[in-house]
């Protein structure tokens, strides 16, 4: 028997101080600094409201915040990639929305990011009772390895007497009385009454005819999975049996609700989320989704917009079967058939006549699908342009868009959330125009009247303003300055020629990688534009790459996506949980001389690996 005591397994590295200009959030007006936190276990949480993946974190992180509250202090840092997301009251709102219930330190110039050195949405960094900073993980799945490294270290700084139990300095918001709250998507239903998902009270509401007063709730309006609850409730969708499809977005699930008889019905996912290596298809209950946002009745069946993993699904009611059918998982705009197109979190779904309308939030972009299923790109560059532009489709710029609305005459109008405008792109010119300006973060929109009575008006969902607005479709759209805007991280200088690219992960304590059934990672590398790279684009399963840059590209983004499975090493449990931990990263580069050869990004690890 060895009595020894272990080799250390963490450098020593103490953590940077928090600084944001935006202040603090949920802790009742205070501002903290680490030394105020000494002797709680800290984990920074990384994130911004744009992101589903960063939201899929905050779901994660809800069970060990409550487990380990008298010990561990999450804190978010709000690191923004839009411009609309770096208004503190977008902030305050978002804090609100997805019920965040720890503080949250709004940095809108990125200052606590840069020193912490982050290159992604979401990643957490954990920091122990002395203030030395012993993890960091990028990307979703790691709530098991930090579930296990907390308890290690409460059970390490209660021997040392450094652990320091209470209370922890979250203050609840005083809640608002409104009708709505952050309402996500609405539906006209047959009788002329609107169907609202009220997302952030995990409700559906239907309104009257006046789109203001309130008919009757639907849902408990407590956060679950059970027969009269929803989580976080958003698209909605007529069925021919005129039953409505409800995407229960972080329910993972597609439920129904019949408007006759008041019965809500689950006919689509298991409540768990898709990971790698999960079914595509299926029969329909045994099958696992991810944060579906939006749903759209075309061609006979039901399309789901899977902004959680880039795709669109589709579930047909007379097979009681859901099928992957467009996007690859990886995240980008690529156009083409369904299979090989890519998507940005699509987050918005609109039938018009032979075309599904797509808005393609995280590319700020409208795609649209014909029948042949081919995917096409009406307005949007890619996941770092972004403004609010009109004119020529190739020249306009949308921010983050979460909703499209077939219009009567071919075009669709825009529900252009960031840029706090509704928009409309006209196929039959080629043209951007804008209808509506001020809006609060309008997320949808619903067409009212038209059918030969004047012009028609369009009801839109103003989600930050927990209402309904009803517009007149004016005649010409409405002129505004033209700003365009990239993503104010900066660019990674690299020198030309070649670059080693390495994705550092380090299984946690407690569990090996599972090399059971081969090799247990996966690295894709693309880039935009593709004529930056030489080689070394394309999938492997090593997570070590040498590109190789093309002469004559001197700017561009590179385009990584990571994923490792480990499982639980400990011979004494017989079915051991496994564990995936993927991440997309986009990292603006510059070619420059003298830049550096080589890109490590960590996707886990302890402190001494992410300063490798």
């Amino acid at each position: 028997m060895n009595d020894a005591a272990p080799a250390p397994r963490r450098a020593r590295v103490r953590a940077p101080e928090l600084i944001g200009k935006g202040g603090w959030l949920n802790t009742g007006g205070k501002e903290y600094t680490l030394t105020d936190l000494r002797g709680r276990i800290v984990i920074l949480d990384f994130w911004t409201f744009c992101c589903v993946n960063c939201l899929h974190v905050l779901d994660e992180l809800r069970e060990l915040e409550e487990r380990h509250r008298d010990t561990v202090v999450i804190i978010g840092v709000h690191s923004p990639k839009f411009v609309h997301e770096a208004e503190h009251q977008a902030v305050v709102d978002a804090v609100e929305r997805y019920e965040v219930e720890h503080p949250v330190l709004d940095d809108p110039e990125l200052a606590t990011w840069k020193q912490y050195a982050v290159r992604a949405w979401p990643t957490l960094v954990v920091i122990d009772p002395e203030g030395y900073v012993v993890a960091q993980h990028a990307g979703e799945g790691h709530a098991h390895a930090i579930e296990t490294l907390v308890a290690e270290l409460e059970a390490e700084h209660e021997a040392k007497g450094t652990l320091r139990r209470g209370d922890g300095p979250y203050v609840p918001p005083e809640p608002v009385a409104t009708d709505l709250r952050f309402p996500g998507k609405a539906l006209r239903l047959p009788g002329g009454t609107f169907l609202v998902s009220d997302t952030t009270r995990h409700q559906l509401v239907e309104l009257a005819a006046d789109g203001e007063t309130v008919l009757r709730r639907i849902g408990s309006g407590e956060r679950g999975f059970g027969p009269d609850s929803f989580s976080e409730p958003q698209g909605l969708a007529l069925l021919p049996d005129g039953t409505v499809a409800v995407a229960d977005t972080v329910n993972h699930a597609i439920r129904t609700f019949d408007p006759e008889t008041g019965e809500i019905a689950t006919v689509a996912g298991t409540g768990k989320q898709w990971w790698q290596g999960s079914a595509t298809s299926g029969p329909a209950r045994d099958v696992d989704l991810s944060s579906p946002w939006d749903v759209a009745w075309w061609q006979d069946r039901l399309w789901i917009a899977m902004a959680g993993v880039h795709q669109l699904w589709t579930y047909d009611p007379a097979t009681g079967a859901v099928e992957a059918v467009a996007g690859t998982t990886n995240e980008g705009l690529v156009d083409g058939p369904v299979a090989e197109a890519w998507f940005a979190q699509p987050s918005g779904l609109a039938a018009g006549g032979d075309r599904l309308w797509v808005a393609d939030s995280e590319t700020s972009a409208v795609r649209w699908l014909d029948t042949d299923l081919v995917v096409h790109t009406a307005v949007g560059t890619g996941l770092f342009d972004f403004g609010h532009r009109d004119g020529d489709a190739a020249q306009a710029l949308l921010q983050h868009p979460l909703g499209v609305t077939a219009l009567p005459d071919g075009s669709v109008a825009v529900s252009d959330t960031y840029n706090q405008a509704l928009r409309r792109y006209d196929p039959a010119t080629g043209e951007v125009t804008t209808l509506a300006t001020d809006l609060r973060e309008p997320s949808d929109a619903v067409l009212v009247g038209g059918e030969g009575s004047g012009d028609p008006e369009i009801v839109v969902v103003e989600s930050a303003r927990h209402r309904l607005t009803r517009l007149r479709l004016p005649e010409e759209a409405v002129r505004v300055e033209s700003v365009a805007h990239r993503t104010q991280r900066a660019a990674t200088e690299v020198g030309p020629g070649k670059l080693s690219l390495d994705v550092i992960f380090q299984a946690p304590a407690g569990q090996k990688l599972d090399l059971r059934y081969g090799p247990s990672t996966r690295l894709l590398v693309s880039s935009t534009p593709p004529e930056l790279l030489a080689s070394g684009d394309g999938a492997d399963t090593d997570l070590s790459r040498e590109l190789v840059f093309a002469d004559g590209v001197t700017e561009g983004v590179l385009h990584v996506s990571a994923m490792a499975a480990s499982c639980d090493d400990d011979p004494a449990i017989e079915y051991p949980a496994c564990h995936v931990h993927q991440q997309d990263w986009g990292v603006p580069v510059r070619v420059v001389e003298g830049g550096t050869g080589r890109l490590a990004l960590v996707l886990a690890g302890m402190d001494e690996a992410a300063a490798g």
